[in-house]
């Protein structure tokens, strides 16, 4: 049976993609899940607009994210955080408050999984932040800070 996911379905599609698959997992399991519909003309139709609406969505994101990157370069994001003696953080730093710090600090809105830390910060320092997207690659620097 052809089927168009309407979500992401791990080893089988992403969303808005026609896939053939047994009758009674489209049946019992595919679409009364709200994972997938019967691909009608229709459905194909309304799934290829959807499609290219991603596909125009996700270049205009890539092109801010850029113009993000190029202005975080320039600003100077500082982070303040309880650290000890030795200069080791009580909490680390992640993902959700470097976005948040860009946003208060330089005003520029960075999705969280647009970030890419290896492992969270447990230290002060100045670290290089890399972030990226589908295409889209860049560094910014953060200093964090003791209270």
């Amino acid at each position: 049976m052809k089927v168009i996911l309407i979500k992401d379905v791990k080893g089988m599609g992403r969303a808005h993609e026609e896939v053939t698959v047994a009758d009674g997992y489209a049946l019992n399991y595919l679409i009364p899940g709200k994972f997938a519909i019967a691909a009608t003309t229709v459905a194909k139709q309304e799934a290829e607009s959807r499609r290219k609406q991603v596909v125009d969505r996700g270049a205009l994101d890539a092109a801010l994210l850029l113009q993000n990157i190029a202005a975080l370069t320039e600003a100077r994001i500082v982070i303040k955080m309880k650290a000890n003696e030795k200069g080791h953080l009580y909490d680390a730093v992640g993902e959700p408050e470097i976005a948040k710090a860009a946003k208060e600090q330089a005003h520029i809105d960075l999705p969280e999984d647009a970030i890419k830390l290896e492992k969270p910060i447990k230290e002060l320092g100045t670290f290089d932040i890399p972030v990226a997207t589908a295409e889209t690659f860049g560094t910014f620097s953060i200093t964090i800070e003791a209270e």
